[in-house]
């Protein structure tokens, strides 16, 4: 980057407060100067750049000033974002965690009185989401994600390591010994809402599903209960559904031996004191469940 090009940091603020605000003298109060300064420091900004960012007759942006206007305000928010996490000023902000629905129901909400039981201080957000959340500055602080660990830019760790299993109740399938996934095709599917994971599952293995007898997506906790009820061939972890397995709720079908598994993930750098607490409680609780 030639730093020396850079615009001036004063009249790009002063432009990226006009363009939030849209007064001048709005624009001033905010950064305790007066309307007249603001107005100048563009002016210093569009002769710097060789363009006119602000339409004066029609008191609006041009669209090279919208262009600078998204992309400054966008990176000042970052960096006062940043700037408080590092700080600690955001420390009331609650932390916030996204998991996969049946992740949280079957292993973090099982153990999360014992995180508020040590930090009765912290609050908490659980997203429960099948949705890939974006981990930025002030927002989500942490997610669970299953996969090999490789997410580029974040840092992983295992949580739970667990093979992906196909399972059903023994009330719906018997006791028939099944060849292959694609034997299963006459059975109604079940999968966590906002994957495709029995339709990948099915097509890694030379099968689609079949149309007559369909395919509900569903909440994860919600497709075991619908798969203890006999009401369709589901795909999930093999970790949550282990006791059912061992109590003959549930008949293991197939399993998918790559290892994988639930891994925190984070984006790379200083967090901030609160996470490190959450982030320390969920490490220690992967490893107490792992012995």
């Amino acid at each position: 980057m030639d730093w020396t090009n850079l615009p001036p940091l004063t009249a790009l603020r002063a432009f990226a407060a006009y363009a939030d605000t849209r007064s001048m003298a709005e624009a001033g109060a905010r950064l305790n100067v007066s309307h007249a300064a603001i107005s100048q420091q563009i002016r210093t900004l569009e002769d710097h750049l060789g363009l006119t960012l602000i339409d004066r007759k029609a008191k609006s942006l041009t669209p090279e000033g919208q262009m600078l206007a998204e992309t400054t305000l966008t990176g000042f928010a970052d960096i006062a974002r940043l700037t408080a996490e590092l700080t600690g000023r955001d420390a009331d902000r609650p932390l916030h965690i996204s998991t996969t629905p049946l992740f949280a129901s079957s292993w973090l909400m099982p153990r999360l009185a014992d995180f508020r039981a040590r930090h009765p201080d912290l609050s908490l957000m659980v997203d429960p989401s099948p949705e890939l959340r974006e981990l930025s500055p002030g927002g989500i602080d942490m997610a669970v994600r299953y996969g090999n660990g490789s997410w580029p830019g974040l840092e992983a760790e295992l949580l739970v390591e667990t093979p992906i299993a196909v399972v059903a109740s023994p009330d719906l399938i018997g006791d028939k010994h099944y060849e292959t996934p694609a034997d299963l095709t006459d059975f109604h599917w079940l999968q966590e809402l906002g994957t495709n994971e029995a339709t990948q599952y099915l097509l890694d293995h030379g099968a689609t599903v079949n149309r007559a007898r369909g395919l509900t997506s569903l909440p994860g906790n919600l497709m075991v209960e619908a798969a203890r009820a006999g009401q369709g061939i589901a795909v999930t972890a093999r970790a949550f559904v282990e006791p059912d397995l061992e109590s003959g709720r549930l008949r293991l079908l197939f399993q998918d031996q790559r290892k994988k598994g639930y891994h925190l993930v984070r984006r790379i750098g200083i967090m901030r004191p609160s996470a490190k607490a959450l982030h320390r409680w969920l490490i220690t609780q992967s490893r107490s469940a792992a012995t």
